[in-house]
């Protein structure tokens, strides 16, 4: 495997302090498609983490110090690199995940991306002018603040898009002035491990320590010793509602940005074009095998059109092909490991059970298949009240349901205690704005998939979707802090 992929990253170490040091935990990371081995992932312990936060402490004034030339020039040189080994990546990805193709290559164009927008936004980390003589007593002042680095940042992130999510916490906090710390899923920590590899190099290159960026591995108690440590001053976090609920209470009362998922809402109106809507279910509700926070869960249709919707998403569903995710052609392979597959298929067969209408897939995994497998499965008739409604599936499943009204619809997607991103598939622009105004969700698309995420825009939740908001400027702000300057030029009397 390493001379396949040629990994930068030592085997047996992990990025911690200047240099790299051997660890003598080690994991099996395997290829969800057939359960192969495809490499060993050095793990580390609680004292890592100690160490790793002893290292960022030290190198923070340093970091903190670089001009703005400086870190554009790091972020760009990464930027660069990421773009010479695009391809080696996306077939890392492939391994480690086991998404299709198609859906690595556009995480890795994502990431490059990212590095090339931070790398912009780096130079517009600024402050303004504060009229402090609207009161009396500032007459005469001058008032303005700056933005600073906060300090030691912890970037955690899920297994779905570990390239791509690692680079939302690491460019930012390089941009903003702080030393980084990353904990990778321990299901997919290579292509992090590669990212942080090629920055290190980078770092060294401009004459900085690679402290500031540091990446360490293993069980739960690694991760909450650096969220835990007052060193830290911002967690930014990627994954379940569960642990991020956790990782706040464990954080505070320093900041944590949480992104955790949703159960994404998707409402076709009576006068939308339905062929156009049931295209993106197809490709907005099962792209990733369906592991992603923003992919069509809930779909709710305004009765007019329910049934001829119906009927067209499931004779399309063939389209979709299941299979090794290595091949270009596929477009659904087995999701991330053998229990998420039993516990998607378990959420549909209670779903059933209540009265839900299975309408495509839902196939228990042939002899000599993979219990990571679920096929992609569209239910209708779903109750509000069963959990492959209310909760997040983070599978290929999506579920139907019919109201009478978009006020309707819409109050029945904000039934949920979930708020990420939602879509409405309309051609009245009252029904668009409509939803633009009444949704309680961090971003509302319409006439396209719920799934689209520009990397630039601010990107978040509502409710227990999280709190704070990605992408490079905004992330660059939650990673600063502001300095007022509040100036008498000359002292009074």
């Amino acid at each position: 495997m390493r001379d396949t992929l040629s990994l930068l990253a030592p085997a047996g170490q992990l990025p911690i302090g200047a240099g790299w040091r051997t660890v003598p935990g080690a994991q099996d990371i395997v290829f969800p498609f057939d359960g192969s081995v495809i490499a060993q992932a050095p793990v580390s312990e609680v004292a890592d983490s100690r160490d790793a936060l002893d290292a960022a402490e030290a190198a923070r004034p340093a970091i903190a110090a670089l001009t703005t030339a400086q870190r554009k020039s790091v972020l760009t040189a990464v930027h660069d690199r990421l773009a010479e080994e695009a391809e080696r990546l996306v077939e890392l990805l492939v391994l480690e995940t086991g998404k299709p193709r198609v859906d690595c290559q556009t995480e890795v164009s994502r990431t490059i991306v990212t590095l090339q927008a931070t790398a912009e936004e780096a130079s517009r980390v600024h402050g303004e002018t504060v009229p402090l003589d609207l009161q009396e007593l500032g007459r005469g002042m001058i008032g303005y603040y700056t933005r600073k680095p906060a300090g030691v940042v912890i970037g955690i992130a899920g297994f779905n898009y570990p390239l791509l999510l690692a680079s939302h916490k690491l460019a930012p906090a390089i941009a903003a002035g702080c030393p980084v710390i990353i904990k990778p899923a321990p299901n997919t920590p290579l292509a992090t491990l590669e990212l942080v590899a090629i920055v290190r190099e980078v770092l060294v290159a401009h004459g900085i320590t690679p402290a500031a960026v540091q990446l360490v591995n293993g069980a739960p108690e690694v991760g909450e010793t650096l969220v835990r440590d007052p060193r830290a001053q911002v967690v930014s976090f990627t994954g379940s509602a569960k642990i991020g609920h956790l990782i706040a209470q464990q954080a505070a009362p320093r900041k944590a940005l949480l992104e955790l998922g949703s159960n994404t809402g998707f409402i076709v109106a009576a006068d939308a074009d339905v062929d156009a809507a049931v295209d993106a279910v197809l490709r907005g509700g099962f792209y990733a095998n369906g592991q992603a926070c923003i992919s069509v869960q809930r779909i709710v249709l305004e009765r007019p059109i329910a049934e001829a919707f119906t009927e067209r998403l499931v004779a399309r569903m063939g389209e979709l092909v299941v299979g090794d995710p290595r091949d270009p052609a596929t477009n659904v392979a087995p999701v991330i490991n053998a229990a998420s597959g039993e516990r998607i298929r378990a959420m549909v067969d209670r779903a059933v059970a209540a009265g839900a209408e299975l309408l495509s897939g839902g196939e228990a995994p042939a002899a000599g298949e993979q219990a990571a497998l679920v096929r992609p499965t569209v239910l209708g008739s779903v109750p509000a009240d069963v959990d492959v409604w209310a909760e997040e599936v983070f599978g290929p499943v999506v579920c139907l349901t019919t109201v009478d009204s978009i006020d309707a619809a819409i109050d029945l997607v904000n039934a949920s205690r979930y708020g990420l991103q939602a879509a409405i598939y309309t051609a009245s622009l009252e029904s668009a704005f409509a939803a633009i105004e009444r949704l309680e969700v961090g971003g509302v698309v319409v006439n396209e998939i719920p799934g689209f995420r520009s990397d630039i825009m601010p990107y978040g939740g509502v409710k227990d979707s999280g709190i704070g908001r990605e992408g490079p400027r905004y992330a660059i702000e939650e990673f600063t802090v502001t300095r007022m300057a509040m100036i008498r030029p000359r002292a009074r009397g």
